[in-house]
């Protein structure tokens, strides 16, 4: 008696789920129902779009869906039968083509809806795979530069390392140009005007910075016994020195030509006690050709680049601020600098001023 009275209620429920269905099935299927839509094929541009699909159904209900998450689709009926189909599709960020689908159902009718999206063209610079372009500046456009991305330092001569430039913006009290832009070229130039020396310095989105990512420069150096010329990053939120960290892309003293080098410093590795984190490498051409000068910096990894050859690396060894400051924006520096405790160490000849360090372009990726 207890076995059928069992049997009789799981009729009563099997009945009742096979007619309520789900939320994505029509509430009164038709087996034989057809389904028609138009566009029968998405075709999407690499930079994605929103695109819709017009429905009808000789059955009652329907409803659509994608089994790719990119693929974003959202269905409003306007009777039991037909209705629209909204399919949202992001950029395509990698450079091999994609393909998904949107489902339309009706009953157990199905009807697929195939979604073909272009690949992303080919990116014309080199970036470490997983990094996208979100900053550069190639110097083609004007004569000066973009105030919006750069900001120029103005200082007496003396007032780091004993240099012996006066920083000034764009020009000299004579009006001859220390910055400029010329053939698709940032030129940075020291000289000797009325017995001082001047030259530029100039800072990269210094209030925001980047934290982490890959950064490169085209650089060809300048001559010269006395010149300084760097490509270097300091930390946006600067309190003190070397507390907040610093990070040497790129050097070179000219009494000491074509060797390039970069330094980490930090309060754990500083030069002034002989701790400081650093490494050299000839480079030949370096003042008679532009290279190449990158870094790879990542939460846990520092490392250098001359033209693609590792120069320096250095990691996170989970040690604190002390020996790793680097987890925090930092902005890109340019300067050429005149003599000073490091940039005269082999003496200085003004024979070689003017000095001209030129840059073909500054490029930031990150992931």
């Amino acid at each position: 008696m207890k076995k059928a009275i069992l049997y009789s209620l799981l009729l009563v429920c099997g009945s009742m789920f096979a007619a309520c269905g789900g939320d994505d099935e029509p509430s009164t299927p038709a087996a034989n129902a057809s389904i028609s839509a138009q566009p029968e094929t998405i075709n999407v541009t690499a930079q994605g779009g929103t695109y819709t699909i017009n429905v009808s159904t000789t059955g009652t209900g329907w409803n659509a869906y994608s089994n790719e998450e990119w693929v974003r689709v959202s269905a409003e009926s306007t009777s039991s039968n037909s209705g629209t189909v909204t399919v949202t599709v992001p950029e395509n960020p990698a450079t091999t083509a994609r393909t998904g689908s949107v489902v339309i159902m009706s009953g157990t009718a199905r009807k697929n809806i195939p979604v073909l999206q272009a690949a992303a063209a080919e990116s014309p610079y080199y970036a470490p795979e997983g990094y996208h372009l979100v900053w550069h500046d190639e110097f083609d456009d004007g004569t000066v530069l973009n105030a919006n991305d750069w900001t120029h330092e103005v200082k007496g001569s003396g007032w780091v390392n004993n240099e012996l430039q006066n920083y000034v913006n764009q020009k000299t009290p004579e009006g001859n140009w220390v910055t400029r832009i010329n053939g698709g070229k940032l030129n940075i130039r020291a000289l000797k005007e009325n017995g001082k020396i001047y030259s530029g310095r100039v800072y990269a989105k210094v209030s925001q910075g980047w934290q982490y990512g890959y950064i490169e420069a085209s650089i060809k150096l300048p001559k010269g016994k006395g010149t300084w010329p760097a490509f270097w990053m300091m930390p946006v939120n600067y309190t003190g020195w070397p507390d907040s960290g610093e990070i040497d892309i790129m050097e070179e003293v000219g009494g000491h030509a074509e060797y390039v080098s970069s330094s980490l410093h930090a309060n754990a590795h500083v030069h002034s006690n002989g701790t400081q984190v650093t490494h050299e490498m000839r480079c030949p051409g370096a003042e008679d050709e532009f290279h190449t000068y990158s870094i790879l910096w990542t939460h846990d990894n520092i490392t250098t680049y001359v033209d693609g050859q590792q120069q320096l690396s250095y990691d996170n060894r989970g040690l604190g601020h002390d020996d790793w400051p680097y987890d925090a924006p930092f902005y890109v520096i340019l300067n050429l600098a005149w003599g000073g405790s490091w940039g005269g160490m082999y003496g200085i000849d003004e024979g070689a001023l003017p000095a001209t360090m030129e840059i073909d372009y500054v490029r930031v990726f990150q992931k």
